[in-house]
Order: C-alpha cells, then structure tokens, then sequence
C-alpha cells in the first residue's frame, strides 16, 4: 500500500483527497496545511498537521497548492526519502527543491462543490527517476485509468491548451449567457447548441467541425452582430475570432 501526505487544503487538494480515500491501494497518512478551518475538513479519515515542521514519513508527498507556493513547500521536505510531486500543469519538475521529484497533474477543471469521476479523468506524470515514475504510475492507476507520461515542456503546451479550451470557452459561454439576459432569455436556449458543439468534436477535429458567418465568410451576418454589441471588449474580441476564422479557413472560401 502506498503511504501519501498531502499537503494543501484548497480546492485540488479536497479532490485528490476524495478520490484516494476511495483507492483500496493508497494509504492517506497526513493531510498538511496552513488553514486550521479547510484542514478540518479533512479530519474524517486522516492525521492533520498546520506545522510544516511536523510531516509524517511517506512514499509520496502531493504538493497541491498555488503554482508560486510550490516551491516554497517543497522544501519543508528537502530530508524526507518520498518523492515529492507538484500537480501543477503550468510548471516543470524545477519547481521542486528536494532530489526525489515529481509531477501528478490531474488535467480536469476542478470547482468547489462538484465531484467528479477521477476514472477517466487523464493525469500526466513525470519523474527524473524510473522508479520514482513507477511508483506515480501506480498511483494514478489507482484513481484513473487514463495516465499518461509528459514530460515538462509537452505538459506546459497542455496546459495552454487547456486554458484554450476550457478557460477561454467559459469566458465566450458567459458573453452568451449576458447577451440572453439583456433579452430577458434564458440561457438554458444556448445549452443544447453547446452540447453539441463539444459532442462533434468526438468524431472529427475542431477544424472540421467549424461553422458559422466568418467560418463562411458571410459579412452580412458579421456586420449586422457588431451592431448589437455594446461593449468594446465584445465587439474587439468578436472581430478577432471572426478574423481568426476567416483565416484559418480562407482557403476553402
């Protein structure tokens, strides 16, 4: 069985934890963290300390907390003989003090409140040791079955591209859900549209899938929707997609 601390308290971390208490293989020794309320929240099945000074021994230490605090973790753990992993996506394996480095990184966006089905959920690994990555292989196997391993550089291309299709996509979803509103519309009238939109890209590629005016080149229809728009971020955001568009597709035009 494999012995585990944690450390951290936010978000991630309360998903991870969720998710190796129900991993017949893993062993969660210690939960580690500053903030004694969201460390409570962990008391159910494990050890808590808000000391970093007082860390229990483990195979594996998972560092989930902000991108800039990692590094500064990590070196509470400069002595321990674990390996110790970040489950950053933006960061390399640098960002680790301690020789025995890793890297998890559940590639999934993870909101409060909501669980989520870690089984297919994809998590990049990385080690600088082959039985280091080994041993987070076998980890990640026991909470999904969808591991892969990235190293450093592909991982941070991932992770923009993640930020692509997850961050930027939301952003265009809340620009939708104002529009409606400023009608009185229900959002609710776009949601079919978007599930299909994210449901066609499972059998062809997004370049493929791609409709509508600028996809066409239908000037008309571009120039009648910068008339409704009202604010200056919405109509520059719009003319550079539709150009972005126009471009990627000009060829077929």
């Amino acid at each position: 069985m494999l012995k585990i601390v944690i450390l951290g308290t936010g978000n991630l971390a309360k998903h991870l934890y969720t998710a190796f208490i129900k991993a017949n293989a893993v062993d969660i020794v210690q939960v580690v963290g500053r903030n004694q309320k969201e460390l409570e929240q962990f008391s159910m099945h494990s050890t808590l300390s808000n000391d970093f000074a007082f860390i229990a021994d483990a195979d594996v230490y998972l560092i989930a907390v902000k991108d800039d605090a990692i590094t500064e973790v990590s070196q509470h753990l400069l002595k321990k003989k674990g390996i110790v992993a970040h489950t950053s996506g933006a960061l390399g394996l640098k960002a680790i003090q301690p020789a025995n480095k890793g890297v998890l990184y559940p590639l999934q966006t993870f909101t409060k409140g909501k669980t989520v089905d870690f089984s297919s959920i994809p998590i990049c690994i990385e080690a600088e040791e082959k039985e280091s990555l080994e041993t987070l292989r076998t980890l990640a196997n026991s909470i999904s079955e969808n591991v892969h391993h990235i190293d450093s550089e592909q991982r941070k291309k991932l992770h923009l591209a993640a930020v692509f299709v997850n961050n930027f996509t939301n952003y265009l979803f809340s620009i939708g859900e104002e529009l409606c509103l400023e009608e009185g519309l229900s959002f609710d009238l776009l949601k079919p549209l978007i599930s299909e939109t994210a449901d066609k890209i499972q059998a062809m590629s997004p370049k493929e899938a791609q409709t509508g005016p600028a996809r066409r080149n239908d000037t008309k229809s571009m120039d009648s929707h910068l008339k409704l728009l009202n604010k200056k971020e919405h109509i520059a955001l719009y003319k550079l997609l539709s150009q972005a568009i126009k471009q990627a597709h000009e060829k077929e035009l």
